[in-house]
């Protein structure tokens, strides 16, 4: 077992990664890039094919290295992929990949000590956990009841409409990626049904220049609901467990593909699906896209988390382990924290104060899932 001495270490080497790493390489501070996947970008290239993100590319590209698409396009979820690798040999951070991190515990002197999938070790003066918002599949308590002949594959998951068994497609979750999904269900000739509360639209087509406008001025506005706003905490609080509205797809394009679109699923009754409380769905494949979470089974320290295993964390500075970070959390400082277009700022302040805990800013810790 080989053991590596650090002064800082990024769990994960998507966009929220790669900020920090490249604000860590301006300063001259010693770091290392941990990534599970075989290539930088493979979180992106494991998603659904048809996946084209609504960030646009000045929105979407690291300062001073170039997304090659056009202005005003939107990358797919490829095109991302490649140019994270890109960006990743541009900064030329030290990096791992294949490699997971099993364990992360304290050590000796407020150190951090990183066990590897590979047998290896890290000690570290700091961590920064950039391991992805959208890890871990959620679904409802009662999705075990389902008939086990009923296929059953979550939006994290799935890539085409191969994954789709012949029949009726019932889709739950009305939001962007089960919208996305219901659509290409329908295209490729399944009869449709979406389940959810409708979470909004955004006004205008954003793939035409002035709904590109349109849509940069909704990212300014994103951009300013911050938690340590009036505006930002209401926003945050009324959209808790719930996605953002839809931005690419209209409840017009949903009823020009004939696709049904009904109240929520409740539960489960005879192993079959039951919607609004009452009817019974009879479709051969249920795809949930009901959420899903960060992967943090991993940190073994007590003091990370609150009673909701959820890290208590002020701006992403982890409130009760000094040298600890978070990046890419949802709402860690602004709605836009996940996201392309948020991600920057949120790597300007934490590499900034990491180094600093006795300058962290006063107030509570936030969990916010």
């Amino acid at each position: 077992m080989d053991t590596t001495r650090r002064d800082t270490v990024i769990i994960g080497a998507g966009a929220a990664g790669l900020h920090t790493a490249r604000l860590l390489t301006a300063q001259g501070i010693d770091h290392e890039l941990i990534d599970a996947g075989a290539r930088v970008g493979d979180t992106w290239r494991e998603r659904y094919r048809s996946l084209r993100l609504f960030t646009s590319r000045r929105w979407a590209e690291l300062p001073g290295i170039r997304l090659d698409i056009g202005w005003l396009a939107y990358p797919t979820g490829t095109q991302l992929a490649d140019y994270l690798e890109h960006c990743a040999a541009v900064i030329g951070s030290p990096l791992r990949l294949s490699t997971r991190v099993t364990r992360l515990s304290l050590a000796d002197a407020g150190r951090f000590r990183l066990a590897l999938s590979t047998g290896d070790e890290l000690v570290a003066d700091h961590v920064v956990v950039a391991a992805g918002a959208h890890r871990v599949p959620v679904v409802p308590p009662f999705a075990g009841d389902l008939d086990p002949a009923i296929r059953t594959v979550h939006s994290v998951a799935y890539h085409g409409p191969e994954d789709l068994a012949p029949g009726p497609v019932l889709v739950v979750g009305a939001g962007n990626s089960g919208t996305d999904l219901a659509l290409e269900a329908a295209a490729a000739g399944h009869p449709t049904t979406i389940a959810g509360r409708h979470p909004g639209q955004v006004p205008g087509r954003i793939d035409t220049p002035i709904g590109n406008l349109i849509a940069g001025i909704a990212v300014r506005r994103l951009r300013g609901l911050t938690l340590d706003t009036e505006r930002g905490r209401r926003f945050a609080a009324e959209h808790r467990g719930h996605g953002v509205n839809l931005v690419r797809n209209h409840l017009s394009d949903l009823d020009r593909a004939g696709i049904r679109r009904v109240g929520r699923v409740t539960g489960v009754a005879g192993g079959r699906p039951v919607i609004d409380g009452a009817e019974q769905s009879d479709a051969a494949t249920v795809v949930w896209c009901t959420g899903s979470r960060p992967d943090l089974g991993f940190i073994d320290i007590p003091a990370v988390f609150g009673a909701d295993r959820w890290p208590d964390h002020v701006r992403g500075l982890a409130a009760r382990v000094p040298g600890l970070a978070f990046m890419g959390l949802p709402f860690q400082y602004a709605v836009a924290s996940p996201t392309l277009m948020g991600m920057g700022r949120d790597a300007e302040y934490v590499v900034r104060r990491l180094r600093e805990p006795a300058a962290r800013p006063a107030g509570a810790a936030v969990r916010i899932a």
